[in-house]
């Protein structure tokens, strides 16, 4: 006879068998001689040609902090009007090709060319094709271009314009802004894969047919005209007695989680890994103009951050003096409402509201 008393039950064990999320190390250099080629350099540039709100966000960055052009002396202008990089560039484009790299990798390349002392061009290199070499304290010593496993190009430190965004560390590299979101990525694009299903399934549900029948030519003979009739949007005529039943297994509506604020909360993320908001993008219609104002201000102070990097680094390695555009500051239009807040008039008449 089974034991059926109440105190044989026992317990499972969750703790040892359900995995917990965790945050993976990061992978710094080790050795004395450093040196690095980015390995998911082909990963994150498939996420930024795949994926549109991260391809808009990146885009959007590059042109705020370059678009509007630069102001310079003009000995300097006529030196950097007459780079083309790949022969149809402008230093403009080149910049903005720099921006989008190091954001999606940490790491934007472009040869130095010379002529003597003078620059006469800058070439954009692709980063997967760039192995860095430091050497033993640390100090890059060479970049080392490569194709199919094989050097092709030397480059000394002072051949190459190498913009290392958001270095850390020692490290001889820069990092990239989509590697901390590349979660969010996934659950981004898997969000809509799933979202994809549930509507299709709404205009072409599947379909259990009860038979009756077992023999399999029979049955594959039935399919093969049940999947046309679907596929081409038509009925199918069955003789009598042939098919017991037939039920459509449409996903009901209302019947799953509503993906939208899943989906919102992600692009969030995606904002606030590269701090360009919404408002920028053409969309967030939820924000106040009051709000819209900070959130711009912000905006700007990032823009303008990207533009000095941008600006020195350029006196650094080419020993060239230019002062980015921002697009339009909205600092002065803030300053005026601020004052406008704090005019005594003004509030006093909301204090009189407020009675």
């Amino acid at each position: 006879m089974p034991t059926t008393k109440i105190d044989s039950a026992a317990n499972t064990d969750m703790t040892n068998n359900v995995t917990s999320v965790t945050v993976a190390a990061a992978q710094t250099e080790t050795t004395n001689y450093p040196e690095w080629n980015n390995p998911k350099w082909a990963t994150w540039y498939g996420y930024y040609n795949k994926v549109p709100d991260l391809k808009a966000i990146i885009n959007a960055k590059a042109t705020w902090t370059v678009g509007k052009g630069y102001d310079a002396n003009p000995a300097t202008k006529t030196i950097l009007n007459k780079l083309r990089g790949n022969g149809k560039d402008t230093f403009t484009t080149i910049l903005q090709n720099n921006v989008k790299s190091y954001t999606i990798g940490g790491d934007s390349f472009a040869e130095i060319v010379r002529n003597g002392s003078k620059i006469v061009n800058l070439k954009p290199i692709n980063p997967n094709r760039i192995n860095i070499r430091g050497n033993s304290r640390g100090i890059i010593a060479r970049y080392d271009q490569t194709l199919e496993g094989k050097i092709v190009n030397k480059f000394k430190p002072e051949e190459m314009f190498h913009l290392a965004w958001d270095r850390n560390i020692d490290e001889i590299h820069g990092s990239s802004s989509i590697e901390a979101i590349e979660d969010t990525i996934l659950s981004f694009n898997e969000a809509y894969a799933d979202m994809k299903i549930v509507f299709h399934r709404y205009v072409k549900p599947l379909i259990i047919s009860s038979v009756d029948t077992d023999d399999e030519i029979e049955i594959a003979a039935y399919k093969a005209k049940l999947d046309k009739a679907v596929e081409n949007g038509e009925n199918l005529v069955v003789p009598k007695g042939t098919l017991d039943k037939m039920e459509r297994m449409s996903i009901p509506q209302y019947s799953t989680l509503d993906p939208i604020p899943w989906i919102q909360q992600l692009q969030r993320r995606f904002i606030i890994a590269n701090g360009v908001p919404e408002i920028i993008l053409g969309h967030g219609a939820d924000a106040t103009e009051a709000t819209s104002k900070i959130i711009y201000l912000a905006f700007q102070q990032m823009v303008e951050g990207q533009q000095m990097f941008l600006e020195e680094q350029i006196k650094a390695q080419l020993d060239l003096d230019i002062k980015l555009k921002f697009p339009a500051s909205i600092e002065p239009a803030a300053q005026e409402d601020f004052s406008k807040e704090r005019n005594p008039e003004n509030m006093q008449m909301k204090f009189d509201k407020k009675k």
